[in-house]
C-alpha cells in the first residue's frame, strides 16, 4: 500500500507467461507449498540482529566516543558521519546493481553476499570504536573506517532485507516471517544500546570530571579505551555467529531466485522506473525528513544529557527506556495496522513531537524519562511503517508495469540510499553546528551556546523535520492495493513487510 493516489496505469505490455512456479499459490493464499516454519521465520530475523546491534552502538555512543574519548574536534566528527553516511548511501545503488545481476549459486542469489560480507563488516565494527596510537591524524582513520563499515553493512542489509520478497509467494506468510524479523530487530537493537552502553558506562561517568579540577579537556583514561575495546568484540561476534544460523536456517526458492533476475530489464532501466512511480516518491521523500529526524534525536540525547543539563548519571537508563518502549509498544502498533490501517498508525510519530520541546525546555528527570518512553513508542511507528509500505509500493509497480517481479532489490535500495543522504546531510551540518558554537571536545563543561544548540537539536530540529515528513505522508488517499477478491483486499491491505 502506498500513501498517495494511483497512478494512471500503464498500456498493456505484452510478456511472456510466468514460469509455472509463479502459479504454485495465489497471493494470500493458505496452501502449504508456501508455508514457512517456525525454525525458517526465526532464523531468518535471527540473521537481521548484527547490523541492528552495531547500528544501535553507533547511533546512541559513536558521537559521543569521537568528542570524549577520542577527543576529535566537532568539525571532524561532522565529517566522519557525514562521509559514512554518504559511503552507505552510495554502496545502495551498487549493492543493488551487482546483486541484481548476480547469478544463482548453490546457496542462493542473495546468501552468498550475506556470507561474504560478515568477516569484514565484524573487523570493521570492531575497529570503529578501536583508538589508534596517533592523534594528529585520528579524524582520518575513523572516516575511512566508518565509511567502509557502512558500505559493507549495506552489502549485507540490501540482499538480506531483499529475501522478503524470496522467502515464499504467500504474502501471508511474508508477513508472519516478517513479524518474527521485526521482534528479533527490536531485541538486537536494544541488546546492542544496552550491552554496549553497560561496558562503556565506566568511561563517562561523573566521577569523569570530578577526579581533575583543571578547566579545558581531560585527558583519557586508559579503562576507557578498554571498555570500549571489549564492547567492540561483543558487537563483533554477533556477525558470524548469526549470519550462520540464517545460513542454515533459512533457504532462498530456486522459483523465486530465478524470476527476481529481473534479465529482462537493466538496473538503469528499473531504477528510472522506480524513481518515477508516484506512490513510491511520496514514501520515499516523507521518510526523508522523518528518518532524519530519528536519527537526529538518538544522536544528541546522549550529547544532550552529558552537557546541556544535569541527567549525566541518567544516560543509561534514559537509552534503555527509549528501546524497551520500542520494543513493548511494537505489538500494539502492529495490531493498529491492522485494525485501522496504516495512515492511523502514522499519527503515532506526531507523539514524539511535543515531548521532545517540552524536554528541552524542562530538562529534568521525570520529564526526561516520560519523554523517553514516549519517543520510543513513536519511533517503533516510524521504523515499522516505511517498510509495511513498500511491499506494497512494490506490488502496485509490478501490477502496473508488468516487468515481472524483478525489480525488488532496486526498490529496497534505493530507499536506503534516499533516507541514508538525508541522515548524512542532518547529522553533517548538525555536528558542524556544535562547531560553530564552541564545542570543545573532552571539555567536562561546555560554553553556553553549546548548550543552547543541542537544546535546538534535540527539540526544534525533530520537531519541524517530522510535521513536513508527516504533511507530506498524509496528503492524499491512499491507493487500492492488489487483490482477487474484496475479501483477499481487505486482507493484503492491513498486512505489512518489514524488510
Amino acid at each position: 500500500m502506498a500513501v498517495s493516489p494511483e497512478g494512471t496505469p500503464a498500456p498493456p505490455v505484452e510478456t511472456l507467461p510466468p514460469p509455472p512456479e509463479a502459479h504454485t499459490l495465489e497471493p494470500g493464499s493458505d496452501s502449504g507449498a508456501g508455508r514457512l516454519s517456525f525454525c525458517t521465520k526465526v532464523c531468518y530475523g535471527i540473521g537481521g540482529v548484527p547490523n541492528q546491534v552495531a547500528s544501535s552502538a553507533i547511533a546512541f555512543y559513536l558521537q559521543l566516543f569521537l568528542l570524549d574519548v577520542a577527543q576529535i574536534p566537532a568539525a571532524q566528527v561532522s565529517l566522519v558521519l557525514f562521509g559514512g553516511k554518504v559511503s552507505g548511501a552510495a554502496a545502495d545503488p551498487l549493492a543493488g546493481f551487482f546483486i541484481n545481476r548476480s547469478r544463482r549459486t548453490g546457496s542462493g542469489r542473495l546468501m552468498p553476499w550475506v556470507l561474504g560480507c560478515t568477516p569484514f563488516i565484524a573487523l570493521a565494527s570492531f575497529f570503529l570504536w578501536f583508538l589508534p596510537p596517533f592523534t594528529s591524524l585520528r579524524g582520518l582513520w575513523y572516516t575511512a573506517l566508518y565509511s567502509l563499515f557502512q558500505a559493507l553493512a549495506t552489502f549485507f542489509q540490501v540482499p538480506y532485507t531483499a529475501l522478503t520478497m524470496l522467502l515464499t509467494p504467500s504474502p501471508r506468510e511474508r508477513d508472519s516471517a516478517t513479524v518474527y524479523r521485526m521482534t528479533l530487530e527490536m531485541a538486537g537493537t536494544l541488546m546492542g544500546a544496552t550491552v554496549h552502553g553497560l561496558i562503556v558506562s565506566g568511561a563517562h561517568g561523573s566521577h569523569r570530571c570530578k577526579e581533575t579540577a583543571l578547566p579545558g579537556q581531560v585527558a583519557v583514561s586508559p579503562n576507557a579505551t578498554r571498555l570500549y575495546s571489549i564492547a567492540a568484540t561483543v558487537v563483533a561476534v554477533t556477525y558470524p555467529v548469526c549470519s550462520s544460523l540464517l545460513c542454515l536456517g533459512v533457504k532462498e526458492r530456486p522459483g523465486a531466485s530465478a524470476r527476481a533476475a529481473g534479465q529482462g530489464l537493466s538496473f538503469l532501466a528499473g531504477l528510472r522506473l522506480t524513481v518515477r512511480h508516484p506512490p513510491y516518491l511520496k514514501l520515499v521523500i516523507s521518510f526523508l525528513f522523518i528518518s532524519a529526524a530519528v536519527q537526529v534525536e538518538q544522536s544528541y540525547l546522549v550529547l544532550f544529557c552529558a552537557h546541556a543539563s544535569r541527567l549525566h548519571d541518567h544516560v543509561q537508563s534514559l537509552v534503555l527506556t527509549i528501546l524497551v518502549s520500542a520494543v513493548l509498544s511494537t505489538p500494539m502498533w502492529e495490531w493498529v495496522l491492522q485494525r485501522f490501517g496504516k495512515r492511523m498508525a502514522a499519527f503515532g510519530i506526531f507523539g514524539m513531537v511535543p515531548f521532545a520541546i517540552l524536554l528541552a525546555a524542562m530538562p529534568t528527570a521525570p520529564v526526561a524519562y516520560v519523554v523517553a518512553f514516549v519517543s520510543g513508542v513513536s519511533i517503533a511507528v516510524s521504523l515499522l511503517l516505511p517498510w509495511s509500505m513498500l511491499p506494497d509500493v512494490v506490488d502496485e509497480f509490478q501490477r502496473q508495469h508488468q516487468h515481472g517481479p524483478g525489480l525488488e532489490t532496486i526498490f529496497y535500495s534505493s530507499y536506503v540510499f534516499f533516507t541514508k543522504l538525508s541522515g548524512a546531510g542532518a547529522l553533517g551540518i548538525s555536528t558542524l553546528s556544535l562547531d560553530f558554537a564552541g564545542y570543545e571536545s573532552g571539555a567536562c563543561k561546555q560554553a553556553e551556546q553549546v548548550v543552547v544548540t543541542l537544546k535546538v537539536l534535540i527539540g526544534a530540529m525533530p520537531t519541524c523535520m517530522i510535521l513536513i515528513g508527516l504533511c507530506i505522508l498524509l496528503v492524499g488517499p491512499t491507493p487500492k492495493v492488489p487483490s482477487r477478491n474484496s475479501s483477499r483486499s481487505l486482507g493484503r491491505r492491513t498486512s505489512y513487510s518489514l524488510a
